[in-house]
């Protein structure tokens, strides 16, 4: 589909849910402050988290961000706050439920242009994986997830059922960092979101390689991480050397060099620089960066896709690869 944007990286907050302690059991869940018609606090506790505003629960604001932007399609994500891995199961599935219904409510209100992606309880694969099926047969196109549960990254033997329960059924993953370190160092200058997220993204794509993931997940498996794929692909050469160099300690399950697997999964393209897109280009290949955004939030890219736009080193036929037709093949409508 020459000429069309689609952005596979935004994400929602409904304006408003149940009270979570008495819908899921236990306490201290996120709870929305609403400050006026068009803005709101995403509260944890008594502390505040994060600013909203109506772009992010509501189709029409979206739908004219996306016109002034010329963004055809949004692939619309939870925001990671909600996902309550550190929970019980049976408390995450409840929420993931609540919230996967809203998006669908959010989204409908923009017909095909708004394709929703749900959240499941990643730390239970049965209960995940059931979760999916629900909202794909819902109406649901694919699946966010965080990048670990707790101690436990994405080679983890649970994660991997899910990840091959999803190339089996053919639904799309997009990983997003979540829960990142804090300490003294890291939270000031939102360090944890300009150092501690890019880290968090490169480890977990190194789970994925040496962990031996990609040699045993069937290759139907469609998944694409956030943010340029974090600090992986500036470090691509850094690994593939000490899997030479230190086999013995980096190899693991794996058994090729990490470059080897680059063909593997996509990454957006939220890196807001020409020299680092064409880093990316260069070392993940044309067809495996798509447009994201991280809209509505403040460190997203805003006009969508600018730098690809004006990026004069991609071809023409590079170009929409980037703008489209890579994100409706992850989509699997390409």
């Amino acid at each position: 589909m020459p000429g069309r944007v689609v952005d596979v990286h935004t994400h929602v907050v409904p304006k408003g849910w149940p009270d979570l302690a008495a819908a899921c059991g236990g306490s201290g869940w996120p709870w929305l402050r609403v400050d006026s018609e068009r803005a709101a606090m995403i509260m944890v506790g008594e502390t505040e988290f994060r600013p909203v505003g109506a772009e992010c629960w509501d189709a029409e604001t979206r739908l004219a961000d996306m016109a002034a932007d010329g963004v055809d399609v949004q692939v619309v994500s939870p925001t990671p706050v909600f996902f309550s891995y550190d929970r019980p199961a049976e408390q995450a599935v409840k929420v993931a439920r609540i919230f996967n219904d809203l998006t669908l409510e959010v989204t409908a209100g923009g017909g095909d242009r708004l394709v929703p992606f749900c959240q499941v309880p990643l730390q239970d694969p049965d209960l995940a994986c059931a979760e999916l099926d629900r909202c794909l047969a819902a109406g649901h196109a694919g699946v966010e997830i965080g990048n670990h549960v707790g101690d436990r990254d994405l080679d983890d033997v649970g994660i991997v059922q899910f990840l091959t329960h999803c190339a089996q059924v053919g639904a799309p993953v997009f990983v997003h960092p979540w829960d990142m370190p804090g300490g003294p160092r890291l939270d000031r200058w939102m360090a944890r979101w300009l150092t501690g997220m890019p880290a968090e993204t490169h480890l977990s794509v190194l789970a994925l390689i040496l962990g031996g993931v990609f040699d045993r997940v069937p290759e139907t498996l469609r998944i694409c991480f956030a943010h340029g794929g974090g600090s992986f692909p500036f470090w691509l050469g850094r690994a593939d050397n000490a899997w030479h160099r230190r086999g013995d300690l980096v190899r693991g399950a794996s058994t090729a060099p990490p470059s080897s697997y680059v063909d593997r999964f996509c990454v957006d393209s939220v890196v807001f620089d020409p020299a680092a897109l064409r880093l990316l280009v260069d070392t993940m290949g044309e067809d495996r960066v798509l447009v994201g955004s991280d809209y509505p939030y403040p460190l997203g890219e805003r006009p969508v896709g600018q730098v690809v736009r004006k990026a004069d080193f991609l071809t023409a036929d590079q170009r929409d690869k980037l703008l489209s037709r890579n994100a409706l093949r992850f989509l699997g409508r390409g």
